[in-house]
């Protein structure tokens, strides 16, 4: 792209740099996935396909600070936000804010496109995976369609007055937890060849790691250190989320609660509140009790898959539930 011009140079360049730092959850759990089934550690290839998952995550996160108006992304301004910033900053003709919206939707666009360009290209590239790439492809386009739906389950939640606890649960089933550690998990084991028997009990590791790390994230979006997380404490509260925190929060307190909850939710005056009212309510030790619970549940499966397993799965488990970001 760079012979278009300098516009593009910068095009460029804000891609690159939003896929620095994070966590490299999905690399990490594609490449879990090749071990478990028998791929061999040293592979190149692997780690090029593995490290395609960071472009798809880079999309579904600038879509999705665009979509939630989040002015912040790891600590620096989300996309929309920087060329917006840059705009004014320019003196250029037209509306700021259109622009910086329009530029993250090329970008996330971009971004999806160059995951599939990655992945596609080293699968085919490698003797011992070309045979296996369709396998593993319908495992990545599976993870790309539930993230979005997902997603658009997140958004409509946002419109209703409630979501009960099982509603936003399937939100994060959808959203993060085959998003974020099964289909991740799935790709890589597919690329090594794995069983279907080998597919089913990663599942039963990665749903309740998935929510766990879900439900995880929720609390530090409240609760957490924004010099940590990098992003404010509240924003989801904000964004009026009917995470499964609000819901347990709505299941446990009184009416004179839930009435604060429904006129404070989504907006800038409500995070104090509803947080304080998470905490007195109980629903913030209940969500750390679903948090424990799912892990136990991730745990058991973790020790039927076996000691290697273990070994390779483990501390990529404590990785994605006990953070600070």
């Amino acid at each position: 792209m760079s012979p278009l011009g300098p516009d593009l140079d910068d095009f460029a360049d804000a891609a690159l740099g939003f896929v620095h730092g994070g966590k490299r959850l999905r690399p990490q759990f594609c490449y879990a996935g090749w071990l478990v089934a028998g791929g061999d550690p040293d592979d190149p290839h692997l780690v090029v396909a593995a490290a395609s998952l960071e472009w798809l995550q880079a999309s579904a996160l600038v879509h999705d600070d665009l979509m939630d108006g989040s002015d912040t992304r790891r600590g620096r301004p989300s996309i929309h936000r920087e060329f917006e910033a840059r705009h004014r900053a320019e003196a250029r003709s037209g509306d700021a804010a259109n622009f910086g919206t329009s530029v993250a939707v090329l970008l996330g666009d971009l971004m999806l496109s160059w995951c599939d360009e990655m992945f596609s290209r080293v699968v085919l590239e490698s003797p011992s995976m070309a045979p296996r790439a369709l396998t593993a492809r319908s495992y990545l386009d599976l993870c790309k369609t539930e993230v979005v739906a997902g997603q658009f389950l997140d958004v409509a939640g946002q419109t209703r007055n409630s979501l009960s606890v099982d509603e936003a649960r399937n939100v994060i089933r959808y959203k993060s937890a085959k998003y974020t550690v099964e289909r991740p998990l799935h790709i890589g084991a597919a690329l090594a060849g794995a069983d279907a028997d080998l597919m089913v009990a990663l599942t039963e590791v990665a749903l309740p790691l998935g929510e766990a790390f879900q439900l995880r994230d929720d609390v530090l979006g409240v609760f957490g250190d924004p010099a940590v997380t990098g992003k404010p404490a509240g924003d989801d509260l904000r964004e009026g989320k009917r995470t499964v925190l609000v819901a347990r929060t709505a299941e446990l307190t009184d009416d004179a609660g839930r009435a604060v909850l429904t006129e404070q939710l989504g907006t800038i005056n409500g995070v104090a509140p509803i947080s304080e009212l998470m905490v007195s309510s109980g629903a913030l030790a209940a969500v750390e009790s679903d948090i424990a619970r799912l892990e136990d549940q991730a745990e058991a499966a973790l020790d039927a898959l076996g000691p290697e397993a273990r070994t390779i799965l483990g501390p990529l488990a404590l990785t994605a539930t006990r953070r600070i970001r």
